[in-house]
């Protein structure tokens, strides 16, 4: 497609989403400004730039579609970005929106070859000879990400960056976010009080480094990057977006300076967890001793055999201890679940 005849499509039906998914393999870049001033800018299929007439201090990375099936996120920041390009959302802050794996979700799947989620920090070429759609799109997502940040004005800036998914199988807590790890840096009150806003007042502090996009925002660019699970994955048109009101309501005014009435933080408020153990796939001989129903966060007696791997049991070992993305089809040697336990951030959060 060339830019005159993307940016006139554009421009006649400002669905960037749709055009995105006409074309998942490549869009031209394409500069442009909308009536109110703002910029917009076209960096890649599913990657589009905004920059309002007067920038706030923050930049925003908004995400979804990481993995394919996974359609609210998808339909929620379409609908935000749809209203920025026709001039009914005024931004007040930079955003960058980015729709993760277009081809992944024109075939409805997870993912086409490689789990998207398990490639940034530059884990996409730690195998040398190794290719694949994915490990392409990861580093280039990663590279459209650095340049965002890099680029904003000079001054004393707040990164950002919202990965939104929803989850296989259902949860105990409908919405929830992981916290990236922070090598022992506290966790942020205002992040906290922003997530309870967007409905998701259960959240899991991550232990250790890892090779999702949030981490990498985190570590790498030193944002307060986020995975913000809505629900559970449902195909396109079939999501009750009435369910996903509160993160709506909560990323428009982030993006467009609205007033956002925020809880003050309270401990109480929230269900904590921490990451106790993380459950690898090692042989196709993986197997899980619970039904699909299963809902994450659900705990079971001391002793219950929850997997099975080639010469080993899993077993729960201590009370309370809770699953998390439990998947069996994962790749050997990735993350097949994850044990949790509650815990207390008491003098840890600022």
């Amino acid at each position: 497609m060339k830019p005159e005849t993307l940016l006139q499509q554009l421009q006649q039906n400002p669905d960037f989403l749709k055009l995105t998914l006409a074309h998942p393999d490549f869009l031209p870049f394409v500069r442009y400004s909308l009536q109110n001033g703002t910029q917009i800018q076209i960096w890649d299929t599913g990657v589009l730039y905004c920059q309002p007439k007067q920038c706030g201090q923050q930049d925003i990375v908004l995400s979804s579609g990481v993995h394919g099936n996974e359609t609210a996120p998808i339909e929620l920041c379409s609908t935000l970005l749809n209203d920025v390009l026709a001039g009914k959302l005024l931004l007040t802050e930079r955003v960058l929106f980015l729709f993760g794996n277009p081809a992944a979700m024109n075939a409805g799947v997870r993912e086409i070859q490689d789990n998207l989620n398990r490639l940034f920090s530059g884990h996409h070429s730690k195998e040398p000879g190794i290719q694949s759609a994915e490990r392409e799109r990861a580093k280039k997502l990663e590279g459209y990400v650095v340049k965002f940040y890099e680029e904003a004005p000079q001054g004393l800036r707040e990164r950002k960056l919202y990965d939104l998914h929803t989850a296989i199988r259902g949860s105990r807590f409908e919405k929830f976010a992981v916290y990236p790890f922070l090598h022992g840096q506290n966790w942020s009150k205002q992040q906290f009080e922003f997530l309870n806003a967007c409905g998701a007042n259960t959240v899991l502090l991550m232990q250790a480094p890892a090779s999702t996009f949030s981490y990498f925002a985190a570590q790498s660019c030193k944002a307060h990057g986020f995975t913000i699970e809505l629900g559970k994955a449902r195909p396109f048109g079939q999501n009750d977006m009435s369910r996903f009101a509160e993160a709506a309501t909560a990323l428009r005014a982030l993006i467009s300076g609205s007033e956002l009435n925020t809880k003050e933080f309270n401990e109480a408020d929230f269900n904590l967890y921490e990451v106790r153990r993380a459950i690898n796939k090692t042989t196709e001989a993986f197997a899980l001793h619970f039904a699909d129903s299963i809902e994450n966060f659900t705990t079971f007696d001391v002793g219950t055999v929850l997997a099975s791997d080639e010469g080993v049991e899993y077993k729960v070992e201590v009370e309370g201890e809770a699953i998390i993305f439990p998947n069996p089809k994962v790749a050997i040697g990735q993350r097949a679940m994850l044990m949790v336990k509650p815990v207390s951030v008491a003098g840890k959060v600022s």
